[in-house]
């Protein structure tokens, strides 16, 4: 895959040392902080990280292993390689088409009738991102001519570039992949589901993942008329293809270690290169002060994120600023060690039983994925 040149990170330090509740100072050979860091990421390095992230770079169809219990999953694979096949030389209306109807004479193709995008829903841990980012790789278009990215990371796009600008940008390509769809406000969905419309008029292909079908998604949130209209609008675009099986990020494995104490995390921290440090109260906070589209530029750099004192999450802002974060270190591959209460303690009953109860326990499932990364940390300190 080609690699684009993007423009430096600028920073703004915060704060020239770190400390973590309960302990002294850091010395000058601490640790990072997360606490000390907040990024301003320039909208160019916005499209041009619009690819897998790391943790699915090398994925493809044939590295998905099915479970052999779950038909879905197989027939998941083939369905989603007919779809990349399908796309062979279908261009999107917007540069593909206009360089043929004015280099060559011929008019860009017609966009098909009928849903020009699948939809992958299923449970949390059962391939829906290695399959989304497997049907990216697959797609026979120049890197350049695809796009992949969170529903978080879309919104940033036109929040940075604006709505106009961002049909525009996207309009040329010949995929369009969403990860983790779902809608935390009507606003989100009247401007995706408009953006989604100009780009299937435009020829772009649509894929997206979310645990909730389409037609379902923001059920338990919101129940307006004009809310609903526009959750039918967006149905349209897509065919929802189920996936059904268990987690597979713990399918077969060990539990997750139970967390340690404080004093083994700030050992592990100093005693690794790259690694973090922060206190898991300040941190939540910090989060409040920094966009979500930058959490991933947060952590860049950090080989390990480590955190003393793990408490509930006071409230529901703070508990999906959360779910980003650990999304992002997911996507990266960044362990985590932890001091306090184990993660799936994070979000009270009401929080579980509620309308973002999915994204509660995908964030749950993928740290607890990350705190058995981080176990090494402690063994070789």
């Amino acid at each position: 895959m080609s690699c684009s040149v993007t423009r430096p990170l600028e920073w703004s330090i915060v704060s020239s040392s770190s400390s973590v509740s309960g302990n002294r100072p850091l010395s000058e050979a601490a640790p990072l902080s997360l606490c000390a860091r907040e990024p301003r990421v320039p909208a160019d390095r916005l499209v041009a990280e619009m690819v897998p992230p790391p943790r699915f770079d090398g994925v493809r169809f044939d590295t998905y292993i099915p479970d052999p219990n779950q038909p879905s999953q197989t027939e998941a694979v083939r369905v989603l390689s007919a779809f990349a096949a399908g796309l062979d030389g279908a261009s999107a209306g917007g540069g593909a088409g206009r360089r043929k109807l004015f280099g060559f004479g011929k008019a860009p193709k017609k966009v098909p009738s009928g849903p020009r995008g699948v939809y992958l829903d299923g449970g949390y841990g059962v391939g829906k991102t290695h399959l989304l980012a497997s049907l990216w790789h697959a797609t026979p278009a120049a890197p350049e001519l695809k796009a992949f990215g969170t529903f978080v990371e879309l919104t940033n796009l036109v929040g940075a570039l604006g709505f106009q600008q961002t049909v525009a940008t996207l309009s040329g390509h010949r995929l369009l992949c969403i990860d983790e769809f779902e809608l935390d406000d009507p606003g989100d969905t009247v401007l995706v589901s408009t953006l989604l419309g100009r780009l299937v008029d435009a020829g772009v292909a649509l894929a997206a993942t979310s645990n909730t079908l389409p037609g379902k998604l923001g059920e338990g949130r919101f129940a307006s008329a004009d809310f609903l209209r526009e959750i039918q609008g967006l149905s349209a675009h897509f065919r929802a293809l189920r996936i059904d099986g268990e987690d597979y990020r713990h399918r077969g494995l060990p539990e997750a270690p139970a967390p340690y104490a404080d004093e083994q995390v700030v050992r592990a921290a100093r005693a690794t290169a790259g690694a973090s440090l922060d206190a898991f109260p300040q941190l939540l906070e910090h989060l409040a002060r920094v966009h979500p589209s930058r959490y991933g530029a947060l952590t860049d750099g950090v080989s390990a994120v480590c955190l003393t004192d793990v408490r509930p999450v006071p409230d529901q802002s703070t508990a999906l600023r959360l779910v980003v974060l650990a999304d992002r270190l997911y996507d990266r591959e960044v362990p985590v060690l932890a001091s306090g209460l184990p993660f799936d303690r994070l979000f009270s009953e009401e929080m579980l039983n509620g309308g973002y109860k999915k994204k509660y326990f995908r964030a749950i499932s993928r740290l607890t994925a990350l705190a058995r990364d981080a176990k090494g940390l402690v063994e070789r300190e």
